[in-house]
């Protein structure tokens, strides 16, 4: 039962990260070969690594890990597009917004009673830490934007 729980909690995990894969994906179109290019990649990579480190998570807990984004990431897609049509500042806006939910996310499983230890550890030591970061680099780049 406990498995259960985490490998569910993990998942909606892993469906916001697919999620912020896809939206760094969007906004870095938009800024094509903009200085602020090299910023967008990294933190796409750093959502793209966490990906992978929830898939590992799920599977050795016994369960099979989300492979899609689900509605989250229709619903993130709409509001990135949305916000590259209006502009620089408001795509890092709605970057930084996104990164606010999934710490908040993150948060909440921390805060689980039945979320496993070995989950938590994953995420306070490893994934949460990042994002904590991704908010910083996004505030910076709309300040030097």
């Amino acid at each position: 039962m406990k498995n259960s729980h985490c490998i569910d909690i993990c998942n909606k995990l892993l469906r916001g990260e697919l999620s912020a894969v896809e939206t760094y994906e969007k906004a870095i179109e938009k800024y094509g070969d903009k200085p602020v290019l090299a910023d967008l990649r990294q933190l796409r990579d750093d959502h793209a690594e966490a990906v992978g480190l929830l898939e590992e998570n799920v599977r050795s807990m016994g369960g099979e890990p989300e492979r899609t984004s689900g509605a989250w990431g229709t619903f993130a897609n709409t509001v990135q597009a949305a916000a590259n049509l209006a502009g620089p500042d408001s795509a890092l806006e709605a970057l930084q917004s996104g990164e606010k939910s999934g710490k908040n996310d993150y948060e909440d499983a921390l805060k689980d009673d039945e979320v496993m230890p070995e989950c938590k550890n994953l995420f306070s030591t490893r994934l949460l830490p990042k994002i904590t970061e991704h908010i910083t680099a996004l505030e910076q780049l709309q300040k030097a934007a």
